[in-house]
């Protein structure tokens, strides 16, 4: 005890910073651990989350809900234009990324990219008669999630577009996504000038009936081994689609070469795609779409199976929570700038590609893509530790995607709403950055991650559902 007494001692300190600082600046010594209380230390979460954690209800939800997203087989079996593929998709409606938003409310790169539809479809001659129109509430705008479609960025879909159908041949649901159209001006990023029209229009009257001639050669393409052998060649299939679209150009062509299709337009459609690393990505996406939807609608289960963003709201869905929506302020993603561009000119997160992190690929699954890491800033050390981090928020690791740089070990996947308040630790998405004035396109890429606050939203509303006492609250955002 005496040699206790005579010992330098230290206080370590959990917690507030102050109370450490009262001990140093009295002569003590101590040491500050980094520790913030479950739920960011939101009262009302932190009592929800220690009624879910263990519960019997919402543990066998989880168990249902992660087996169907583990079983689902996205396969592409169609090619074909909205209106007549997707449900519920009528009249003068547009699609666009994320939660819901009005047209007064959309960011820039939206606001372009929905003109370009307009201009697309026909439904006014020039830009100024096609913004018109969208402020005069004839066309309805809807979040492309509810019609069990994604889109990149602004996300933008109309009727007469060509999109990819998707089943789950495991299941009964379908996805669909549209066509990637490459870098520079494009819809995607708000522009929507004679060219982008243009190009628009040759995709749907000669790369797609192209590609549908093929496929209709080939027949139905399953899609996961495909995206397993990407993760394999250094792709995360967010941000990097190299391999994966090399591999889909690999499947695609001998097919288009014996369909019979007009030799022209099958040589015009594979030059496109092989001047396109990014096309496959509209894919990724669907399949993710696929399999995160045959886990949708498992009552009591806290998984997430849906991220997105509007560039001007965050939001996720719960698979225990129906259509409700939780959402936060769209984060402006940190990263690398393209010259003479820095953050004070970029729009905030924007997009349904984080469908794939919800999968538990792109973010989940930068381990395996060391020539991206760079360009999202970082080294392949933080890549590592990123996939890493994200085993303490998911559910299990998914055995069909494998990552050689961490022993083969498959991807974390399967984000537990309550895993990510109990640790705060927020799943991590690596994306774009659109400039916030339509048309200029993009301007960078970085990290970024998913806002607490819609995390905790979901876990009070799951909390209710469930039925556990929650005393005080409950506000959840939109349905």
């Amino acid at each position: 005890m005496s040699t206790l007494f005579r010992e330098d001692k230290r206080i370590i300190n959990v917690g507030l910073q102050s109370f450490a600082d009262s001990i140093v600046s009295a002569g003590g010594k101590s040491v500050q651990v980094d520790w913030t209380p479950p739920a960011g230390g939101n009262r009302v979460a932190g009592w929800s989350l220690a009624q879910l954690l263990n519960h019997p209800a919402v543990e066998h939800a989880n168990e249902k809900a992660y087996a169907a997203f583990l079983a689902a087989q996205p396969v592409l079996a169609g090619i074909g234009v909205a209106r007549a593929q997707m449900p519920g998709m009528d009249g003068r409606m547009v699609l666009h990324a994320g939660p819901p938003i009005a047209w007064q409310e959309m960011c820039g790169p939206m606001q372009g990219a929905v003109i370009g539809a307009i201009l697309y479809e026909g439904w006014a001659a020039d830009a100024e008669a096609a913004r018109r129109l969208a402020e005069g509430g004839t066309i309805a705008f809807e979040s492309a999630h509810h019609h069990a479609t994604v889109g990149p960025m602004a996300g933008v879909i109309s009727p007469s577009m060509p999109v990819w159908v998707i089943e789950n041949a495991a299941g009964s649901n379908r996805a669909y996504s549209n066509m990637n159209e490459g870098l520079g001006k494009v819809l995607r990023f708000g522009a929507n000038s004679p060219e982008v029209i243009k190009r628009l229009r040759w995709m749907a009257e000669v790369l797609a009936p192209a590609l549908a001639a093929a496929l209709a050669k080939s027949g139905p393409l399953e899609l996961k081994p495909l995206i397993a052998q990407a993760l394999q060649m250094g792709d995360e299939v967010h941000n990097r689609n190299a391999a994966a679209s090399s591999l889909f150009l690999k499947k695609i062509v001998p097919a288009a070469l014996h369909s019979g299709f007009d030799a022209a337009a099958i040589a015009d459609a594979v030059t496109f795609i092989a001047g396109n690393d990014h096309f496959f990505l509209n894919l990724s996406m669907a399949a993710c779409k696929s399999m995160l939807d045959a886990a949708h609608g498992v009552p009591g289960s806290s998984l997430v199976t849906a991220m997105s963003r509007n560039g001007v709201r965050f939001g996720i869905r719960l698979s225990g929570t129906g259509e409700q929506w939780f959402e936060a302020p769209s984060p402006v993603v940190g990263g690398l700038y393209f010259p003479s561009y820095g953050p004070e000119h970029a729009a905030p997160d924007m997009g349904d590609s984080s469908i794939t992190e919800t999968a538990g690929l792109g973010g989940f699954a930068m381990a395996t893509a060391p020539a991206i890491v760079q360009f999202v800033g970082g080294t392949p050390q933080d890549a590592i530790a990123s996939t890493r981090e994200m085993r303490h928020i998911t559910l299990g690791r998914n055995s069909a995607f494998t990552l050689p740089a961490i022993n083969f070990s498959g991807t974390p996947a399967g984000i537990d709403a309550r895993r990510v308040l109990d640790t705060n630790i927020t799943p991590i998405i690596n994306t774009g950055i659109a400039h916030k004035e339509a048309g200029v396109g993009q301007i960078g890429a970085g990290i970024t991650r998913a806002p607490l606050e819609c995390f905790t939203q979901a876990v009070i509303a799951l909390a209710s559902r469930v039925g556990v006492a929650v005393p005080g609250i409950v506000r959840s955002t939109r349905s």
